[in-house]
Parts: structure tokens; sequence; C-alpha cells
């Protein structure tokens, strides 16, 4: 009876042992193809048929993520004009298992004219690529994980695998940084979070609501009603934030005051609440009101000399999508 989980784990036993001989193999071509790419005045293109094409889209998108930037190059179009894209300036990387691609062959007279460096990933010695390259690295896989020794599944892993370990030394290199990572990715949750800052999301101007210390708890509902954020924030006659109060501070206030109307702010606002820049990150705002016992709902914005500017509230940055 055929194994199933036996015949997976083969799998995995095979392309680990691939990677491992991949590993032990690594000399110094790959610290000349980093350096190669590193005194690059271009682009780094990669180009690969089939199989290969698609590692080499994968490897082109890693490095442009982490600040190497890349593009691939289908070798079939190549031929019909798309080499109109290649300079002297560029690097092109081709990737071949056999070495042997026709696609890859057919273009190596006009690279050679184009004058880029050319240089080839490979997983057999003594290829025609090999010999046409400024720079030939081989993977040393020997043997496909598949049982008929055909489809590309060792090789094409050790591949990825190598060009994640090309892309990642470059940007340790190139001191690429998680901002920088944010900046490529600004629709994913580390750009979000590296990305967006208080003031994209504050209310401010005519919808940032602000009453004086002394103003009657009637002429807080009013505005509280008015801008909607269930909360005012409360400043001096010099217009420095020094309290806050929202709309459950009024509730409770309700309960213990009879003279409720005749209350103003002063008496029972939160003396000088937890506050924020509007430069700072919202996942900042997001950690300040978080970050306690009990949450923090809304949140204002104050400028250097202390003045409210906006409000914020929890709710945005969640809508917002910003994360720890």
């Amino acid at each position: 009876m055929f194994d199933i989980s036996a015949e997976a784990k083969r799998v995995f036993d095979e392309e680990i042992e691939a990677l491992q001989a991949v590993k032990d193999n690594l000399n110094g071509d790959f610290s000349h193809l980093v350096e190669i790419i590193l005194s690059c005045s271009g682009r780094i293109i990669l180009t690969g048929m089939g199989k290969s094409g698609l590692i080499g889209k994968k490897i082109s998108a890693t490095m442009s993520s982490l600040g190497t930037p890349s593009y691939f190059l289908h070798p079939a179009e190549a031929s019909h004009g798309d080499l109109g894209f290649l300079t002297e300036k560029d690097v092109l990387i081709a990737i071949s298992n056999s070495g042997e691609t026709s696609e890859l062959l057919a273009i190596i007279p006009s690279i050679k004219r184009i004058g880029a460096k050319f240089i080839s990933l490979t997983c057999r010695n003594n290829s025609t690529l090999e010999r046409h390259s400024d720079l030939h690295i081989h993977l040393n896989v020997t043997k496909e994980a598949c049982p008929l020794n055909l489809a590309p599944t060792s090789s094409t892993t050790a591949t990825l695998v190598f060009g994640d370990a090309l892309a990642i030394v470059l940007s340790k290199i190139r001191d690429f940084k998680p901002e920088h990572y944010a900046i490529f990715h600004p629709g994913g949750a580390l750009g979000k979070r590296l990305l967006t800052t208080v003031m994209d999301l504050m209310h401010s101007g005519n919808e940032n609501p602000i009453a004086n210390r002394n103003a009657s708890l009637r002429q807080i509902i009013f505005i509280m009603s008015e801008k909607g954020l269930g909360a005012v924030s409360i400043v001096d006659d010099l217009g420095k934030l020094v309290g806050i109060l929202t709309d459950g501070d009024l509730r409770r206030t309700i309960e213990k005051h009879d003279n409720f109307f005749d209350t103003i702010a002063d008496d029972v606002m939160t003396n000088m609440p937890i506050q924020i820049d509007q430069d700072s990150l919202a996942v900042e705002a997001l950690k300040l009101m978080e970050n306690r016992e009990k949450p923090i709902m809304v949140l204002p914005i104050v400028d250097k000399e202390q003045k409210p500017i906006g409000m914020l509230r929890l709710h945005d940055i969640i809508r917002a999508g910003v994360v720890f």
C-alpha cells in the first residue's frame, strides 16, 4: 500500500539535502556576484524560461522589495524586441537548470553586443551558458525530488533559496531598514504601521471639538453632538490643553449631580489627559490608547505650545488597518 506521508517526507528530505549541498558549495563566486550587483550603475535583470523563469520572477520581486531594484525579462520576448530594454550598464542574470535553454542561448550574441554584464546560474557545469558568461554560479544540484528525476523540484527550490540569500545579503550591505521596506509596501500591514502618522488620521480644523474650562456642560453637550467624536478637548484662557471630557464623563456626571446644567467643564473633566503630537506614528498613538487597564477611546493632538489641534479616535486607527 502506498504510504502518502512517507512519500511526502521523502520529498522534504531530498530537497533539504539539495539545499545543504548548495550551501556547502557556496564560494567566492557568490561574493563576486554581490560585488558586481553593488557596483552596477544600471538595473539588475533576471531571465529564465519555464519554471526557471517563475523562480527568476520571485527572486527579482524579493530583491526589489529589499532595496535592490530588479526586473524580469522573458527570454522569448527578448528575442522579439524586448532586448531593447537592456543597456550596457545592466547586469543580466540568466537562470537555467541545464544551461542549454534554447531561448537563452538565442539572445547571447545580442547581450554581448549590448555590453551588459552576463551572469549564468545553472545546476550543471560546462554548459553553453557558462562558457559565454562573465560569471557562472554552479548550484550543485544533481538529483530532483521528482521520482522520475525529471520535473524541476530540488533544483528550483535551491535556486529560490539562493536568490533569497542574495537579496538578503544585499539588503544587509545596503543597511536596508524596516522603514525602507514600508515605503515599498504601503498597502501592507507593515507599511501602514511604519508610515501612517497621527496627522493622517486625526480630526482637525472645524472637526476638532474644543471648549473652555469654564464652559457649562450644556455647551459641552452641544459641541460634542455637533462634532460627533464622543469627546471635547478642554483648554484654558490661553488655549492650552488642560483636560478632556468624554460622553462617558457626561453620563456619569448626570448620575451624580442634581445641578448638572450648572456644572462647568472644569469641575468634572479629566485633568492633563494623555496626548500626542501630529507627527507621531499612528501605531504609537495606538499603543498609548490600548496599553492600559482601560483603553482610551479618544486622544487629543497638541502642537508644541500644548494647544489642541486635533482629535484621534481609536476607531480611526483600527479602521485604517494600523496594528502593533
